[in-house]
């Protein structure tokens, strides 16, 4: 062999079929044909493809990146040609509404109870019992006036409102105070009644009205009209209503008070005392009589009065007396076999004896009756002294002082 004479040029090894150029584009060619048919094999024949282009095919980079791209978009092709994709999407849409149809027991069963209804129950013993099932609680005013709920057990539920799942509970109560209606929607007015016009009517008759009005019978107050009289002890059916709170037309929010005056006495137009001429503390309707102790009285307010054959007044230090017209004064006398001592007179020899007010000074007055003004004073007919101020109502009365 010549040295000299070349050697024939190498040539390059023929490459197989299968990593050829032709047979990666039959394979992304393959990928639309199978999705036609089937959407999901035609998926996994893309994803087989993409592996054998990335690692058959001697190309670049950037042309196996354009040819995964490129199968993803025969495949997409090929399953739209053959209505592989409005298949899937109508079995997809159909599957929930064909349960719901026609499998009714497969709804989920984990969905939370309802609680149960606490209307009507205080707040705080509706609190107690929402969080002994398992919910947190909140709560405010049903009414429109959204006021603070402070003490809970003097509030009443009326809506309620559950929300969150399984694992979280809460229960929000809307309340209003007890003793209150309910509004028609959580945050509404509160319906009211409405005060009717109670005048002339009888105590029995007025107090049916309001409780048909929804008012309780506890809510509702008497007073007497009159400053000088009291309400017989409950028995004041027939008494007349003369005036009243709230007015005529006025909501009905709390306690209804009703002055009443005797059918014998009448409602006044003027002034709220009734005539008294004795200035007993009982008024004339009641008491006929004059039962006044007619006296003159100076000195230490002790009051006497003498009767017989030829009468007499005397006072000094407290005490008087009269018998056949002797005097005393200083405190004590006797003629006639009549005798005075302290704040007492007694007479006798006239044929007739009178017993004063006592020490204390002022008229003849009445434990317990009204009285005016305040700061007066006066006596029982037992002599002890009385003044007249405040007494637990509110009111003058009577009392020992």
């Amino acid at each position: 062999m010549n040295p000299y004479t070349p050697a024939p040029p190498r040539t390059a090894p023929a490459r197989p079929w299968w990593k050829t150029t032709p047979a990666a584009l039959g394979v992304l060619a393959a990928v639309a044909l199978i999705g036609a048919f089937s959407f999901p094999l035609g998926f996994l024949a893309l994803i087989a493809a993409v592996a054998l282009l990335w690692f058959l095919p001697p190309w670049r980079w950037f042309a196996k990146l354009t040819a995964s791209v490129g199968a993803f978009v025969l495949l997409a092709i090929g399953a739209g040609a053959g209505g592989q994709l409005d298949d899937t999407t109508a079995r997809t849409d159909a599957k929930p509404a064909a349960a719901r149809t026609h499998h009714p027991s497969a709804e989920p069963t984990n969905a939370p109870a309802p609680p149960p209804s606490y209307r009507g129950k205080p707040l705080d013993k509706a609190e107690t019992a929402a969080r002994a099932a398992g919910y947190t609680t909140a709560h405010h005013d049903a009414s429109a006036d959204h006021r603070a709920i402070v003490v809970r057990s003097g509030w009443v539920v009326c809506f309620q409102r559950a929300s969150g799942g399984s694992d979280r509970k809460s229960i929000t109560f809307a309340a209003v105070k007890s003793g209150e209606r309910c509004p028609e929607k959580d945050g509404a007015r509160i319906p009211w009644p409405v005060m009717p016009d109670l005048s002339g009517r009888t105590w029995r008759s007025a107090v049916g009205e309001l409780t048909d009005l929804g008012v309780s019978e506890g809510a509702i107050r008497a007073e007497s009209h009159y400053l000088n009289d009291t309400l017989p002890q409950g028995n004041y059916g027939t008494w007349q209503v003369c005036d009243q709170s709230p007015a005529k037309g006025d909501d009905i929010t709390a306690e209804v008070t009703l002055e009443l005056a005797s059918p014998k006495s009448g409602c006044a137009r003027e002034g709220s005392y009734l005539g008294d001429k004795d200035d007993d503390g009982v008024p004339d309707y009641r008491d006929h009589s004059d039962d006044r102790v007619r006296s003159t009285t100076t000195g230490g307010g002790g009051t006497g009065g003498a009767a017989g054959g030829s009468g007499g007044t005397a006072t000094g230090g407290g005490s008087s007396s009269a018998s056949g017209g002797s005097s005393t004064v200083g405190g004590s006398s006797a003629s006639g076999g009549s005798t005075t001592s302290g704040g007492s007179s007694s007479t006798s020899g006239g044929g007739s004896s009178s017993t004063g007010g006592g020490g204390g000074g002022g008229p003849v007055v009445h434990p317990g009756a009204y009285c005016a003004p305040a700061g007066a004073r006066g006596v029982t007919q037992a002599g002890t002294s009385m003044v007249c101020g405040p007494a637990s109502d509110g009111r003058n009365r009577w009392h020992s002082g």
